[in-house]
């Protein structure tokens, strides 16, 4: 153990070197005009020093594949200590998962993104806490600790901790140990005090106000005004995240904040105008996207893009690490993964891809109970060889635990899902993916234009235009399996048409005074996308 720490030691020295010449080559890049997030679960990437678990080196080393796929930006999950392999109930903040790398690994990999141009994410939960955290340990039964106040109690004795989300008073892990978990109270101003202290040490980790080795913003999980309905925990938008927010802009006035709202039936407006946040994640748009239905995915772009204020954003997603893998939900259908794609990068707003996701990596949640182990399936190891099987593979949950066995239905080899089998077939899912980002940046309507929904003759083809001053792209999807003629509504006689993605031939006919019809045959489940000139 001790020999294998010593030449860890010196494999770090030697790499932070290697890189400190680098970047003594190699000025930073400007900053991105294009943002497209790659998300990550890190423990299931790429294992960089073979113990089966997914790291933050293994990142590093992967940022050519992530950039040559077309994204800008990286948002991991929690890399805080915590008793769970996802990280969201916190041993303690400040200490980095050890599986994840060093301080010095998580440095390195920052610098590389901004010295590449892209941006990092980091997602921060600090609204519970584990038994094991100080403020549990310290303060629990001792109404006197110095952190009587940091978390929420139902007993003036402060013998019981509150429970936190959906009434819980702690989670299995998936390897069978069981933690007990408690609400931070958010309206103490000493846990403001600390938040702020905090995520302001992740902003700039050496306090120059340079920023190299900053996160760009923060993903806030689990974000509410109300928290879990708790009545100590009301208007936390005004007491507890924007004063946070505040502090934070102060020193550095660019940084990001993207909330997740518990609710993901909403339009997360009220994030955007009252909660002070950036951005949300476009739920409704997800959800309207999977269903394969014209109206929903119409009333849901329609209303999301309306209520966002302008210099806000919606972040656009098909999947996540909390939900079914899209390709389960179309059974692997290569022409419904690229329509899931499509929809995902051309729509609007910040798109975000989860990792695998330009693969078609598959799963869907376990039936184990009441165990952080029914998510997995939904995190499983990346696929970068075609027998699943090679240096890097981060296949964690099969190493121990009761359902370790019961984690093998995604990973088949041969089947078609893995990088070293998509990576040279110019049909792949994986290379339409890079089609569609370089689409983006070689159309910056794309990227920044407004969003129009298009009428048009179908029930099945869904139309619509990304416009930005004389600049115009239209976008044209079949949600069907079946072939279909459809007219397109446009305005403007005089229009013409350059293809930028599909087969198709199209053709315009003036249509009124000062309209035209553009009429074209959507092959089952096409993609048309045209230049307006």
């Amino acid at each position: 153990m001790k020999k294998l720490t010593i030449i860890a030691i010196c494999l770090v020295i030697s790499l932070g070197a290697t890189a400190q010449k680098r970047h003594q080559k190699t000025a930073l890049k400007p900053a991105v005009k294009d943002e497209v997030i790659y998300h990550i679960f890190q423990r299931s990437f790429f294992d960089s020093n073979d113990d089966g678990q997914g790291d933050l080196n293994g990142i590093r080393q992967k940022l050519d594949y992530i950039q040559h796929l077309g994204a800008t930006a990286i948002l991991m999950v929690p890399l805080y200590d915590s008793p769970f392999y996802h990280n969201y109930f916190a041993n303690d903040f400040k200490k980095i998962d050890a599986s994840y790398g060093t301080m010095k690994d998580y440095l390195a990999l920052v610098k590389e993104l901004h010295r590449r141009g892209m941006k990092l994410y980091m997602d921060m939960e600090t609204q519970y806490v584990t038994e094991d955290h100080i403020w549990w340990k310290d303060g629990v039964g001792n109404p006197k600790s110095k952190y009587a106040d940091y978390l929420l109690y139902d007993d003036s004795a402060h013998t019981k901790p509150a429970s936190i989300v959906m009434g819980l008073q702690g989670l299995k892990g998936y390897d069978g140990v069981y933690k007990r978990i408690t609400t931070v109270n958010l309206e103490s101003p000493k846990v403001l005090a600390y938040n702020i202290q905090l995520f302001k040490y992740w902003e700039d980790p050496n306090g120059d106000g340079k920023f190299d080795d900053g996160v760009d913003g923060f993903r806030l999980d689990h974000m509410m005004d109300n928290l879990d309905s708790k009545p100590q925990l009301q208007n936390l938008f005004k007491n507890f995240w924007n004063p946070l927010f505040s502090q934070l802009r102060k020193v550095n006035p660019k940084i990001n904040f993207v909330a997740e709202q518990a609710n993901w039936g909403s339009l997360g407006a009220d994030y955007l105008t009252k909660g002070g946040v950036d951005r949300v994640f476009d739920f409704r748009l997800c959800f309207a996207i999977r269903s394969f239905k014209k109206a929903q995915i119409t009333a849901a772009a329609d209303s999301t893009f309306v209520v966002t204020p302008k210099g806000k954003q919606q972040i656009v997603f098909i999947e996540n690490h909390d939900m079914p893998r899209f390709s389960h939900g179309v059974k692997g259908d290569i022409q419904k993964l690229k329509v899931g794609g499509a929809l995902g990068l051309l729509i609007g707003g910040v798109p975000s891809i989860y990792y695998g996701q330009e693969l078609g990596m598959t799963g869907t949640n376990a039936s184990l109970g009441a165990t952080d182990a029914n998510d997995i399936p939904n995190r499983s190891a990346f696929e970068w060889y075609k027998s699943d099987q090679g240096p890097g593979m981060a296949y964690w949950y099969k190493m121990k635990g009761p359902w370790k066995d019961q984690f093998n239905t995604n990973d088949k080899p041969n089947d078609g899902v893995s990088l070293e089998e998509e990576n040279g077939d110019p049909n792949s899912l994986l290379n339409f993916y890079r089609k569609l980002t370089a689409l983006r940046k070689a159309n910056p309507v794309l990227i920044h234009g407004a969003y129009k929904t298009l009428l048009n003759s179908s029930d099945n083809v869904y139309s619509f235009e990304r416009y930005e001053g004389n600049k115009k792209v239209v976008v044209a999807v079949n949600l069907s399996g079946k072939s279909e003629v459809v007219a397109i509504d446009l305005a403007g006689k005089n229009t013409k048409l350059k293809r930028l993605l599909g087969v198709t031939k199209a053709t315009i006919a003036a249509k009124g005074n000062d309209s035209s019809a553009l009429t074209v045959e959507m092959p089952a489940y096409g993609i048309e996308v045209w230049e307006v000139e």
